[in-house]
Parts: C-alpha cells; sequence; structure tokens
C-alpha cells in the first residue's frame, strides 16, 4: 500500500481496513445501531442477532464451541482478562506463571502485574536464537507448581511460529492451562483451537484488516465457569466481560476473519514471494544485513533484518516519508527502547540497535517492494 510518496510496510503494528470490512460496518452503523442488550425491543434484539452471528462465525474461524468467544477492546484487554482471571481463582500451591520470554509486553507487563497483585511469581521461558521455544528449559520448568502458560503463537517483531499444540500439551500433562495470544496468527497459520488444545485464545481485529477496539478471548465453556471475569458491571456476555458491545465493530471483525481465511493460501504464498523479492533486492543492492530470527518458521510477510554498521531508528527517520517500517513492537508508547524480543535471542545490544522490522501485507505489490528497495539503499548512502 502506498499513501503519495509513503509505502507501507508496518503491517505487523496494524493493517489498514479493508473495503469490504469497511462496507459491512456501515449497514450495520446504520441499520443495527440499537442497544444489542436493549432485547425488549425489535432495534434492540436486530442488533442483537448480528453481535450473535458475527460470534459464531469467529467461533466457526477458529474452531470454537458456541459461546466460547468473548468480545473485548483488543488483544491486550483479552490477554489482561486471562492472565488475572486464572490468577484471580488459582488456589494451593499453584501460585507460577510460565511466559515465553519473547512476549508481547501487553503479556509479559500483565503477567508480573497480576502475579504481584495475586502472590504469584513469573518465569520468562527462554528461546533458541530462531525465536523457537527451548523445549528441553521449558520441560525442566513444568511442574505442579505451575497454573498457567502463556505463549504466543506468532511473534509481532520476528514473526517466529511457534508449536502451539505440541506446547499445550506438554502444559496439561502438568495441569497447567495454556493461553496463546494468536493477534498475529490468522494471516500466517491456521487456527484450530480444538487441535491446538488451548484452554485460551487472543485475538485482535486490527491484525487482519478489522477495525481497532476490538478484539476477542477464546475460553472453554468450562473454563468460564470457574473463572471470574476482569472487568465487572451490567454483566454482559454471559457475565464474562461487563459493557455494551459495539455491534458494528463485532461485524467488521468477523468479515475480516472470514476474508482471511478464504484468501488464506493464496495470500501466504503471495507474500511469501514478495518477501523473497525483497531479500532479493536488498542483497542486489549490495547492502550489507543478515536476518532475525528462524527463516523456516516465520510469518511470511515479516522481514526482521540488521542492517551492519547502522543504526536503525535513523535509518527509519532518514527514510521519512518514503518508507513505513518500524525497529520492533508498536505497542511501547512513544519510547524508544531496546527490543526485549531481540535480546532473547542472543543478539548484542549493537545488532539490536541495527535491527528493523519490514512487515508485507495484503495491499503491498512487486513496485512498492523494488521502490522500497531503493527508499532503504539511498537511506544507508546517506547514513
Amino acid at each position: 500500500m502506498q499513501f503519495g510518496s509513503s509505502i507501507y510496510l508496518d503491517y505487523q503494528a496494524t493493517t489498514p481496513l479493508d473495503p469490504r470490512v469497511i462496507d459491512k460496518m456501515s449497514a450495520s452503523y446504520e441499520l443495527s445501531f440499537a442497544n444489542p442488550h436493549s432485547t425488549q425491543h425489535l432495534l434492540g434484539q436486530e442488533a442483537a442477532r448480528e453481535m450473535d452471528q458475527a460470534r459464531a462465525e469467529i467461533e466457526n474461524f477458529i474452531g470454537a464451541e458456541a459461546e466460547e468467544v468473548i468480545f473485548t477492546s483488543g488483544a491486550t484487554e483479552a490477554n489482561n482478562q486471562a492472565i488475572a482471571s486464572v490468577l484471580m481463582a488459582s488456589k494451593g500451591q499453584r501460585k507460577t506463571v510460565l511466559i515465553s520470554a519473547i512476549e508481547h509486553k501487553c503479556i509479559k507487563n500483565a503477567a508480573y502485574f497480576y502475579a504481584d497483585k495475586f502472590g504469584a511469581v513469573v518465569q520468562e521461558i527462554p528461546v533458541l536464537s530462531t525465536g523457537l521455544i527451548d523445549l528441553d528449559a521449558y520441560q525442566a520448568m513444568l511442574s505442579d507448581k505451575v497454573c498457567l502458560v502463556c505463549v504466543m503463537a506468532v511473534n509481532n517483531e520476528i514473526g517466529t511460529i511457534q508449536d502451539i499444540p505440541l506446547l499445550a500439551e506438554m502444559a496439561h500433562q502438568q495441569g497447567a492451562l495454556f493461553h496463546c495470544d494468536a493477534a498475529q496468527a490468522p494471516e500466517a497459520v491456521d487456527i484450530d483451537t480444538r487441535h491446538w488444545q488451548v484452554d485460551m485464545l487472543s485475538l485482535s481485529a486490527h491484525k487482519v484488516y478489522g477495525p481497532k477496539g476490538m478484539g476477542a478471548l477464546f475460553m472453554k465453556n468450562l473454563l468460564q465457569a470457574s473463572l471470574p471475569p476482569l472487568i465487572q458491571g451490567g454483566g454482559q456476555q454471559a457475565g464474562m466481560r461487563s459493557g455494551t458491545v459495539p455491534t458494528a465493530l463485532c461485524v467488521g471483525f468477523a468479515e475480516a476473519l472470514r476474508l482471511s481465511r478464504e484468501q488464506a493460501i493464496a495470500s501466504r504464498a503471495r507474500l511469501t514471494m514478495l518477501r523473497q523479492r525483497l531479500i532479493e533486492g536488498l542483497e542486489q543492492a549490495g547492502i550489507a544485513f543478515s536476518r532475525n530470527g528462524s527463516a523456516e518458521f516465520c510469518h511470511p510477510g515479516n522481514l526482521n533484518i540488521q542492517f551492519e554498521g547502522i543504526d536503525a531508528s535513523q535509518l527509519i527517520e532518514v527514510m521519512q516519508p518514503d518508507l513505513a517500517a518500524s525497529t520492533g513492537s508498536a505497542c511501547n508508547s512513544e519510547m524508544v527502547l531496546p527490543s526485549h524480543v531481540l535480546k532473547a535471542l542472543g543478539l548484542s545490544d549493537e545488532a539490536v540497535t541495527a535491527s528493523m522490522r519490514l512487515s508485507l501485507g495484503r495491499f503491498s505489490d512487486e513496485s512498492q517492494i523494488d521502490r522500497a528497495v531503493e527508499v532503504i539503499a539511498k537511506g544507508i548512502s546517506q547514513l
């Protein structure tokens, strides 16, 4: 996607709204504006029907049963609810939470925050240089003291894809619950909560060409009966998440996931091709770089690379307004912090500083890739 002279290669920070999603949402805003919880009248009933239909479509997309999807304001809220609910309900000796060393900040910070509040401890599972979980270390950390394991399906910075079914099975063997942040997953892998054996799973609409401010938490029905909600109020969504549900955002989320599933195979193949074109273009331009993370198990639109002897933040600055990219997560506010993900891979401070994430998406094309190579080459020469 290109806006004026700006080429957008920051799809893992957020994706633009797909026009087809906008059309669905516009119709919902116009016709189903009523409160979906005001079911005593016809208009409220119609809004509730749209909301329930959207929930059912999302449940079908991820292989969930009816009423196992709870709408939230995004993956951050969903992740907070998963961790807080388990720790609030945890009794006895199970007071340890395991998280991968490369989890998103909303998992990492929430885990430490709620662990402190509820008398639990957090331990970080180390990863290999590829970003994949160190299975030996993980196995050694699992015990009957662990109440919850959190591992993201697809990393937001380096794109590494974890073997979630295996990791969940190992957690269950020790009686622990397993939660997966799958915000980045729909464009990279097929999500199947039953096959993956996850107890909880978080999603975000704006990572899949849907609206910002909308997400979901999958939680098994049996768990919902035993875990308290994070947000108290009017008892909406069977008491699991109070607050008026925004019908149009639900409709847009469901449509976004439908489109993602419908074109998944072709889209992933196309992104892989474009990424390879980008790699080859950088090589042909004589740019010295190396790749971070796994080349084999990686989001097809992700390329996290370090440019030898270059400060990536300065490079992004000199490339403005021609190229939109990032040095890491977009969720660190305005703070420029060293990436904990790259540090967990064993990279030096110098290598972390030299690293940049280029992420491709649905509206990327070959001409944009070729132009991006030119912009990067020019920027490096300026530095």
